[in-house]
């Protein structure tokens, strides 16, 4: 079934569970550090740990039962709706942690009344410990965010000028306090009857000696990218409780132990034969030492009995582990045989030791085995790979190893690059050096022909490269910059471009999204009128939704975007220059930066902050349009947001471009975004390029910029 048969029809189970399982994973990964701290809080300083301190194992019980989940909230609510989900997400999760504490107080109060009736002592009452939320919060933050995130585009468009942040700030603390309010009567009874129920299982696994069974889940579900629904979902979380009552848990090592993956990849390096027995050496050592696992999934997809030899391995470390009453005081990520020890109980070394040793040991013999006794050609690992990428519904980090492709040397077309992403597109981000001109314009063009095409849902934004992560499913940057922004989003579909005005690619990446999303080629009419983007009505429409506050039309210049403090225009008659003197970028540079030093918005560095920019990277746009700015670094030499404009009616050589428009940008957060939105669909049409050439006064240059209608 292809991918885009599954999101089609959505009923593959499969593909939910990967769903599930990212959104999990993407909620504790960036974490673990947090995890591995507290870990490390225990295993030195609790009564029973190396070096017993009392006071500092004193921030162990709240680090656990406040810190951990807070933070895994604020994560997951950052996903769905950035910092706003981040805050609701934490305050909703704060409900859930009291609303169980409480309910847990109500019950041992029951109980104690109960124990004392009885004429026991209570002294020797025995009361329920607390239960810590980090399924709560892997719930409800991303809940909360997810509702506010709708609440918001119900009244975004109808909010008056200037009351912006007061309804911002009310509607998220009013939500707030009611989502509160929901997780501390609605979810926190739901979640610690199910940490009830699945802590009794996992007991009575445990208590039977059945709990090595569990890897005839596990060890399918890994090779098949479903492990992070069960790890980061239950073993996680059950784990910590587990851990902060014991000191120690075996759960964190039922999916991390690198020894059934490494046994398969020996076997195939002494008994494999032609591409595969060749990659299998280097696989083994990045997924034992890297704890990279997902390197040796190819292996058991080009021989599927293989995933016997995989269950048995894992059977085996878990049986020892048992044994020996091993755990792991943290959980291990990535699963390297580094990180299990880091984080390994004091009294577990030898016992881990001879679980990786003796699950490698099973999974290698029986490996070898089936590799001998079954037919075996040369081993497509090439096509075992693409078929691993296919499940995973993006491309693998460590594909490269076994293919012996490079993912920095994909090419630069939509087209050769689909394979980074198998799965619909959804998030789409344009990423230049500071994330605030040149991008935010691209955005732009690019949103409106994503929406012409009909996908109203899909997100096209702008950031800068340094803040990106592997959570984007297409990436636009231009093609100096793609190298870097391919170390950040190694599994996104990477589109290069020129300039980012009216680049010939957006036409291919509508199309991209067109087959990937509904699975029908491109509309023809639709697709010409989506590629064009300069048409009046386009134009009109691009322009309407770009206005910041849903004023009329024709508005003069004291009333245009203005700062943060409410007084100056971004883009003031005085930073508009009708006849440049510059007659080159670098000149051209000096002229947009010294008038916006001259506004007060920026200072001398951020000029030279400019020229640094455009050393690394051409800031021309297109249709005749440069938009200088400075790089990341120079952010702390603006005062305010602000905007110059100079039009050269000769032209200038803009490092071998000719260029009549020259804009200088310089933004404090988002304040400006809404005027270069403006600035983008303004110069995607021609007619309104011909306007601004033409225009002979400050005001008529606003009121091109500023036009709603035309």
């Amino acid at each position: 079934m292809t991918t885009t048969t599954e999101t089609k029809s959505g009923v593959s189970p499969r593909v939910v569970l990967q769903k599930v399982g990212t959104s999990l994973s993407n909620m504790v990964m960036p974490n673990i550090p947090a995890l591995i701290a507290w870990g490390l809080l225990t295993a030195f300083f609790i009564p029973d740990g190396w070096t017993p301190n009392e006071p500092l194992a004193s921030v162990v019980g709240p680090m656990i039962h406040y810190l951990l989940p807070l933070l895994i909230a604020n994560t997951g609510g950052r996903m769905v709706y950035e910092a706003r989900g981040a805050v609701v997400g934490v305050i909703a999760t704060m409900g859930v942690i009291a609303g169980s504490d409480w309910l847990i107080a109500q019950e041992n109060a029951r109980l104690l009344e109960e124990w004392l009736a009885g004429g026991n002592a209570e002294a020797d009452f025995s009361a329920l410990g607390q239960v810590h939320m980090f399924i709560g919060a892997m719930i409800m933050a991303p809940l909360a965010a997810w509702v506010m995130k709708k609440l918001d585009r119900l009244w975004q468009d109808h909010i008056p000028a200037g009351f912006e942040m007061l309804v911002n700030m009310f509607s998220a603390g009013i939500f707030g306090f009611i989502a509160l309010a929901a997780g501390f009567f609605g979810l926190a009874p739901l979640v610690n009857g199910l940490m009830t129920l699945l802590s009794n299982g996992v007991a009575a696994l445990v208590n039977a000696g059945l709990l090595p069974l569990v890897s005839i889940l596990i060890e399918p579900a890994k090779v098949f990218f479903l492990n992070n629904a069960i790890n980061h979902g239950v073993l996680t979380p059950l784990g910590i409780s587990e851990a902060a009552e014991n000191g120690k848990s075996v759960l964190f090592l039922l999916e991390a132990n690198p020894g059934p993956g490494v046994g398969i990849l020996l076997a195939y390096t002494f008994f494999g034969r032609g591409a595969a027995r060749a990659s299998a050496p280097g696989a083994a050592i990045i997924q034992f030492f890297g704890g990279i696992h997902e390197i040796y999934f190819p292996y058991v997809l080009m021989k599927p009995i293989l995933i016997l030899a995989a269950i048995g391995g894992g059977m085996t470390g878990v049986a020892i582990n048992v044994a020996f009453d091993t755990g792991l005081i943290a959980p291990a990520s990535p699963g390297s045989i580094f990180a299990i020890f880091g984080v390994a109980a004091r009294d577990s070394y030898l016992g881990i030791a001879l679980s990786v040793l003796g699950a490698a040991t099973v999974s290698f013999l029986l490996s070898a085995l089936f590799l001998k006794i079954g037919k075996q050609d040369d081993g497509d690992i090439a096509a075992a790979t693409a078929k691993m990428e296919q499940m995973k519904g993006k491309k693998s980090s460590v594909a490269g190893a076994l293919t012996g492709a490079s993912a920095a040397g994909a090419g630069a077309a939509a087209a050769a690059d689909a394979s980074a992403h198998t799965g619909p597109i959804q998030k789409i981000v344009f990423a230049c050096d500071a994330g605030m001109g040149s991008s935010a314009m691209g955005a732009t063009v690019l949103r409106k022909k994503v929406r012409a095409a009909g996908f109203e849902d899909v997100e096209v934004t702008n950031k800068a490269i340094s803040s990106l992560n592997d959570e984007w499913d297409l990436v636009v940057t231009q093609k100096e910059l793609t190298d870097r922004a391919r170390q950040r989003t190694g599994s996104a579909v990477h589109v290069s471009v020129d300039q980012f005005m009216n680049s010939p690619r957006y036409d291919e990446v509508v199309e991209l999204v067109q087959q990937r999303n509904s699975g029908a080629p491109a509309p023809e009419a639709d697709g010409a009128a989506a590629a064009v983007g300069a048409g009046a009505a386009a134009t009109a429409g691009a322009n309407a939704a770009a206005a910041p506050d849903g004023a009329p039309r024709g508005r003069h210049a004291a009333d245009r975007p203005a700062d943060a403090a409410g007084s100056t225009p971004i883009l003031a008659p005085s930073s508009i220059v009708l006849d440049g003197t510059a007659r080159d970028a670098a000149s051209g540079i000096d002229e947009a930066g010294a008038l916006l030093v001259a506004a007060g918005a920026v200072d001398e560095g951020y000029v030279r902050a400019m020229h640094d920019r455009e050393a690394t990277v051409s800031t021309f746009m297109g249709n005749g349009l440069a938009i200088p700015h400075g790089t990341n670094e120079a952010k702390s030499s603006i005062s305010r947001s602000a905007m110059s404009f100079v039009r050269y009616p000769g032209g200038i050589d803009w490092n071998g471009n000719p260029t009549t428009f020259v804009i200088g940008i310089a933004g404090v957060g988002n304040e400006h975004l809404a005027l270069l939105q403006k600035v983008a669909m303004t110069f995607s049409d021609p007619a309104q390029v011909a306007r601004l050439e033409q225009a002979t006064t400050t005001d008529e240059i606003l009121e091109i910029l500023g036009d709603e209608e035309e």
